[in-house]
């Protein structure tokens, strides 16, 4: 007989540094799943055909590699049990729909704003919906309140990304365009609680994916059907370059670890280290390998330690 979901742990300190460290060099990756994407973008010249392409290969990858391991096939047969006795309600495993929506934002957007733009407005709207989430108890910690360490945690870290990124915030062009991922930053917070439930119920953070990455992908399809018809073909060729098609695995491995994670550090948290790896990743991209977007400079180095500082305060008890 299938049971829902086991209790989640105690938050220990522990626990919540190991979270905090490996959240963080997930939000590395995202950094350079956003550039990877975004000059995928920019080549198709379409960014949902980007985000099709990413979103795809990494299913295709994970349709091979779940059935393939003993885990995955129990995560897959856990999964469908708690959806046949409710504990698990169907709508916790549409969090790829914000996924989706991510990935696709990256396409659109930072071939003209830069990674570093792209990443405070998706702080922005993720910092503010974690705490909604948190307090909500969508997540599979349950209610987590509104402490001051976590509030002065949120709101330090978009003063840390406004003075990362202070200088392009007065383009009103890139103002309007960042409206995309501020979107999308909101569903970040709501993405990880879903699917840390369906990680829960699977036991499994690879079958959570797999489901993350199919809903993404059927989303991700429907819409670029509507694209073509509206638009026509993308104008873009295929490249030939292999580093733009990473985008995906990179996804895999950043969806993965936020599933299993989000059970020790709350979604606020997880979000935070996450966001502190983006502004380190993002500073280290824009200045390692510069785009006509990216302009780093003392403010932007300022920023990211004061994000690092940000994700410390929240990550502690009073």
């Amino acid at each position: 007989m299938t049971t829902g979901p086991a209790a989640p742990p105690t938050l220990s300190t522990g626990r919540r540094i190991a979270g905090v460290g490996l959240a963080t060099a997930s939000g590395v990756l995202v950094a350079l799943q956003s550039r990877i994407n975004g000059e995928l973008g920019v080549r198709l010249a379409d960014g949902i055909a980007a985000a099709v392409v990413s979103f795809g290969l990494g299913l295709l990858i994970l349709l091979v590699l779940v059935p393939a391991t003993a885990g995955g096939r129990r995560g897959l047969a856990a999964l469908f049990g708690a959806l046949r006795t409710g504990a698990l309600r169907p709508w916790q495993c549409l969090g790829g729909v914000c996924g989706a929506f991510l990935v696709a934002t990256q396409g659109l957007t930072i071939g003209a704003l830069g990674v570093a733009v792209f990443t405070v407005a998706v702080v922005a709207g993720q910092s503010g919906s974690s705490l909604l989430v948190d307090r909500a108890g969508i997540g599979p910690t349950g209610r987590q309140p509104v402490t001051p360490n976590r509030l002065v945690g949120a709101v330090l870290t978009v003063l840390a990304v406004l003075l990362a990124v202070g200088d392009r915030l007065g383009d009103p062009g890139a103002l309007a365009l960042a409206l995309l991922p501020l979107a999308a930053g909101v569903g970040i917070a709501w993405q990880q609680a879903v699917n840390g439930q369906v990680r829960a119920a699977s036991g499994s953070a690879v079958t959570a994916t797999l489901v993350n990455f199919t809903v993404g992908t059927v989303a991700l399809l429907a819409t670029f059907a509507v694209d073509v018809a509206v638009r026509g073909r993308p104008a873009g060729v295929l490249p030939g370059e292999p580093w733009l098609y990473v985008g995906g695995p990179i996804g895999i491995v950043f969806i993965a670890l936020a599933a299993a994670l989000v059970r020790f550090t709350g979604v606020l948290l997880l979000g935070l280290a996450t966001i502190a790896g983006q502004i380190v990743g993002a500073v280290l991209l824009d200045v390692v390998l510069p785009t006509e977007a990216s302009h780093p400079g003392v403010n932007t180095l300022l920023g990211a330690a004061l994000t690092l500082v940000a994700v410390l305060v929240a990550a502690f008890r009073r």
